[in-house]
């Protein structure tokens, strides 16, 4: 092979990287990454919690666009919770905060949250899989 098939072929395969790689990186930038730190009355927590874990599981059953919806409640304070929120971009958070199961999980909960700070982020490795 000659070195100037060599090289075309190179710069071929590092093009094709190089856009497979930004179409990727493209998708990832669209994805609203949030979190959601909550703070909830302690005489409602378990009843907080039986809503929680309903919407979630409905969310993530039910609706393509919501990724991930990580909750984790803090050990030395255990009504404080954070949320992780992963959708597949805006749109899908648009279409999830009308689907019944948030509005039934919005409405069961308003006098149980306390404090509710909605903190945008942006990921270090966007696209990540989480085991």
């Amino acid at each position: 092979m000659t070195r100037l098939k060599i090289f075309f072929l190179t710069f071929s395969i590092v093009a094709i990287c190089i856009f497979s790689n930004s179409k990727a990186y493209a998708q990832a930038q669209k994805q609203m990454v949030r979190l959601a730190k909550l703070e909830i009355d302690s005489t409602h927590l378990q009843s907080y919690k039986i809503f929680l874990r309903e919407e979630i599981e409905a969310s993530i059953k039910l609706e393509k666009g919501v990724l991930t919806l990580y909750a984790v409640f803090e050990v030395n304070k255990p009504n404080h919770l954070t949320i992780l929120e992963i959708y597949k971009d805006k749109k899908a958070y648009e279409k999830h905060i009308k689907t019944p199961h948030f509005k039934k999980y919005k409405e069961g909960t308003k006098d149980m949250v306390k404090a509710l700070e909605l903190v945008e982020t942006l990921p270090l490795i966007p696209n990540m899989k989480i085991k």
